[in-house]
Formats: structure tokens, C-alpha cells, sequence
């Protein structure tokens, strides 16, 4: 596997590099349409830190620690522009974001990825496309699980992606008294054999039906969780069996749907319209985090440590909250979401990969979230908010 290619905003004519012995040591070249060439530089230092590779016995996936999350293409953030969309998927590609998060119910999600990867096979060289990494989530109704019904929703996504094989199929069950979900991951397991998905995962599931799946020699390489600094369940329980299985974690609500960043920094949203607005589904469901975690004025305690940390190492308190995240055990990556078209923060997820947090900002930040309740008592284990009135 090459490594990625690191080029910001660059627009590429599909001209193939130079062969390995002509290329510089530290680089490739790609001509640009009516311009001399540019270098696209690739440090392996970097690279150990911006990828990372999933496996179960023989299967496994490279994907960039840091991934572009699309739930906000259902809809509720704005309307999408298709276009727009796919060029800032581009951009982020060309920046080295280059994974891309999805579901078969986030609006036109797939799609956008089936147009998107069909502009990278004309416009970018061989070596780009392999290291772009499209993973989907199937959420069926708990009904019962046939082949035919597992291999129908998974020839949609595969169609609207517009792939010969899916790079991760994640597996969500609404419903733990229906044992149907060891059926449906049966056959997503037998599709996984015939080539139509590269690895098998899961969204959503807690620690114990983990245990489940994987005593029935389900090769699950990934479980993607609720994960953040307020939301530490996934450290006291599910952590462990996934150290001792090899299973990563993959996480979402890392920056708690853009509540852990400085836009929320000394606000009081209880006063009518003195603060940011609460008007995304995602600000709203974290919001509802926060108040099980310790309420607003604990969350300003919280926004301000991590202020300092970020100003210490000239960043922002995203990328502080996702490099946190990403320094936990059996966390491979972490999501960002991505209003494609509507709004961009590259530069800020890409300092993610060269900050590192010492002994004195991991011990802050540690003091401030021991204030706060353990979630695990209030909401339950990983996936619980889903399956509990």
C-alpha cells in the first residue's frame, strides 16, 4: 500500500507520475494543467501518525486516523449542493483526509461518494485512488434476516457508492432481545467471502453482544462508538475487550457536533439568543450530553482547560478534543463531520496529526472530566442512548 498523497488544492489532469527510479526521494510529481510541476511531499513520520490499519485474522483496511464524517449531508445542517459537495470531498481527499464516513439512511451520502470516487478515477493517478477509503453503515429495521434481504441492502449501498466491493460494511441493531443481528452478520460475513466487502464492522454495539459476535467467529476489525472528552464509556468497559481482541474503535461525537470548539467558549445559552444557536440535530443531541454529564457551567470549565492546552500549541479546541480521543486505547480513529460545500475546517483536523499532548495537558484535562458524572451509570455502555426509553 503507498503511501498517502499530501497535496493541497491541487487540481490534477490525471498524468500519471514519473516512474520510482526518476521520482525524488521524498516525493512525486504531477503535471498540472498548464503549469510546471509541483511536488507532492510524503513523510513517512507523518504517516504513522495519519493512518492506521484495521485487521481481523486475514482482513484488514488502512484508513486515515482522522475520518470525514457525513452525517450532515441528511439534510438538517442546510441544503447540499451536489457539486459543491463533491469538490470540498476532493479537497479534503487532496489535503490527505482521504476516509470517508457514511450510512444508507444519511440522505445522498453514498451517492456523493459514487460521484466523488468516479472523479478521482479521471482525475487522479492510480496511487491516489488506493488510498481512498469509503465506509458505509447498514441500520435495517430488526426484521428477520435472510440472505437475500442482507445481500439486497448491500448491492444498494454498493450500487449508490459505485463499487465492486464495499471497504467497510458497519453493522447497526436497534433491538439486543431480536438474536437476529448473529444472522444478518452471518451473512455479511458470507458476502464478505464472495468480494463484495473488504471488512466487516460494527456501529453501536456495547461490550457484551461484542463479546457475542466475536465468540461466533464474526471478524469484526472495528465497533464505531460515542466518543469524547465528556463521553468516556467506551474507556471503561469496551476498551478492554477490544485491547484483548484486537477490535478498534472508531468514534463519532468527538467534538460533540462543534460544542467542544471555541464558538461555545464563554457562552450562555440559557439567556435567549445571547448565545450560539443550538439548530443542528447533532448541537442538540450533545447538547443533551452535557447535561447528563455535569450542565453548562461545567462544560465552560471544561472549554476553557482545553482553551489553554490549544493556545499552548497554537491550535484550536477541536483539534485538541479529537487528538485526545485519538491518544485513548483501542482508538484507531475519529470522526470529524464535514458540511461539504457549506462550511470547511481542513487546516484544523490536519493539526491534529503533528500535535502531541504532554503530561500536564492530559493531566488538566483529566481533572475537569472526573468533575463531571459517569456516564456509564447515567446512560449505560456503548450504544445504550439508542435502545433505552
Amino acid at each position: 500500500m503507498p503511501s498517502a498523497l499530501h497535496c493541497h488544492h491541487v487540481h490534477f489532469i490525471g498524468s500519471r507520475p514519473r516512474s520510482p527510479s526518476k521520482a525524488p526521494r521524498r516525493g512525486v510529481f504531477w503535471k498540472l494543467a498548464g503549469s510546471s510541476s509541483i511536488r507532492c511531499y510524503q513523510s513517512s513520520d507523518e504517516e504513522k501518525t495519519r493512518r492506521v490499519t484495521l485487521r481481523n485474522n486475514g482482513d484488514s483496511l488502512e484508513i486515515c486516523r482522522v475520518l470525514n464524517g457525513m452525517w450532515q449531508t441528511s439534510g438538517s445542517w442546510g441544503r447540499i449542493d451536489r457539486d459543491d459537495a463533491v469538490e470540498a470531498m476532493l479537497r479534503h481527499a487532496d489535503a490527505g483526509l482521504s476516509t470517508f464516513d457514511m450510512a444508507d439512511h444519511y440522505g445522498p451520502a453514498e451517492d456523493l461518494f459514487g460521484i466523488f470516487i468516479n472523479r478521482v478515477r479521471r482525475e487522479r493517478p492510480p496511487e491516489y485512488l488506493e488510498t481512498i477509503r469509503g465506509l458505509t453503515k447498514w441500520v435495517p429495521p430488526p426484521v428477520k434476516m435472510t440472505s437475500s434481504f442482507v445481500r439486497d441492502a448491500i448491492n444498494v449501498s454498493r450500487k449508490r457508492m459505485d463499487v465492486a466491493a464495499l471497504d467497510m460494511l458497519q453493522f447497526h441493531w436497534w433491538d439486543y432481545s431480536n438474536p437476529g443481528y448473529l444472522d444478518a452478520l452471518k451473512h455479511i460475513t458470507d458476502l464478505k467471502e464472495e468480494g463484495k466487502i473488504k471488512t466487516v464492522a460494527l456501529t453501536n454495539f456495547d461490550t457484551e453482544r461484542l463479546q457475542i459476535i466475536l465468540e461466533n467467529d464474526i471478524p469484526v476489525v472495528s465497533n464505531q462508538v460515542q466518543h469524547s472528552i465528556v463521553d468516556m464509556r467506551p474507556q471503561q468497559k469496551m476498551a478492554e475487550l477490544c485491547q484483548l481482541t484486537g477490535v478498534k474503535l472508531i468514534t463519532y461525537g468527538t467534538v460533540m457536533g462543534g460544542l467542544l470548539s471555541e464558538k461555545f467558549l464563554d457562552t450562555n445559552i440559557s439567556i435567549p439568543f445571547a448565545g450560539p444557536p443550538l439548530n443542528t440535530p447533532s448541537l442538540q443531541k450533545y447538547k443533551r450530553m452535557v447535561d447528563a454529564w455535569g450542565g453548562w457551567s461545567q462544560f465552560q470549565v471544561l472549554l476553557q482547560t482545553l482553551k489553554k492546552v490549544a493556545s499552548k500549541h497554537g491550535v484550536t479546541i477541536p483539534t485538541v478534543a479529537v487528538k485526545y480521543i485519538l491518544d485513548q486505547p483501542a482508538v484507531a480513529g475519529s470522526m470529524v463531520g464535514v458540511r461539504l460545500g457549506l462550511a470547511e475546517h481542513i487546516k484544523d483536523t490536519n493539526d491534529v496529526f503533528s500535535l502531541v499532548l504532554d503530561e500536564e495537558d492530559v493531566a488538566n484535562i483529566q481533572e475537569v472530566t472526573k468533575s463531571g458524572r459517569d456516564l456509564l451509570k447515567v446512560i449505560g455502555d456503548c450504544g445504550d442512548e439508542y435502545r433505552r426509553a
